[in-house]
């Protein structure tokens, strides 16, 4: 999104939606897959958006926010660039997890019951399970896998993010 996005008029914040409703033929049965693309664009579901869904397919709002609200992937406030995720299944916790989650959000100065950065760069949240359970305790930054992580090697996969943009 554009730093001028309040002075955008509603069609023209809705341009990329109507293109996602249109790939899509504005059928119902898709809403799953139209809500995925949506989500790609904003990095989450703005509740505007999923209003405007909603009333483009036809199907009450209520239905909407049920399906972006049962589903983990879905988000419905806004999440930083670099998504961290830190397994908390059971291989992972007991493997240590925890120490890995709180080194984390030290390095990134996340206060308690905050989970993205204050620039919006980082989020960092725990799941139920990541389904590597061998390569336990693992964290995933956006796709990228990361097995048998440590404090301090959490601490140096965020060090060479921040680096890496710093670059660029």
């Amino acid at each position: 999104m554009h730093t001028n996005d309040h002075v955008s008029s509603p069609a023209r914040k809705f341009a990329r939606v109507c293109e996602i409703l249109e790939q899509h033929e504005r059928k119902p049965s898709r809403l799953i897959p139209i809500l995925q693309a949506v989500q790609e664009e904003y990095r989450y579901l703005p509740e505007e958006v999923l209003t405007y869904v909603a009333t483009s397919l036809q199907v009450p709002p209520s239905k909407v926010f049920g399906v972006a609200t049962f589903y983990s992937h879905f988000a419905l406030e806004p999440k930083g660039k670099f998504v961290v995720r830190l397994c908390d299944g059971t291989a992972c916790h007991v493997k240590g997890s925890l120490p890995i989650l709180d080194a984390v959000r030290d390095r990134l100065g996340l206060e308690p019951g905050k989970t993205t950065t204050q620039d919006m760069f980082f989020t960092v949240e725990t799941v139920a399970c990541l389904g590597a359970c061998g390569l336990a305790p693992v964290l995933v930054v956006n796709e990228e896998i990361h097995g048998q992580v440590a404090p301090q090697s959490a601490k140096k996969i965020v060090e060479d993010i921040l680096a890496q943009e710093a670059s660029r």
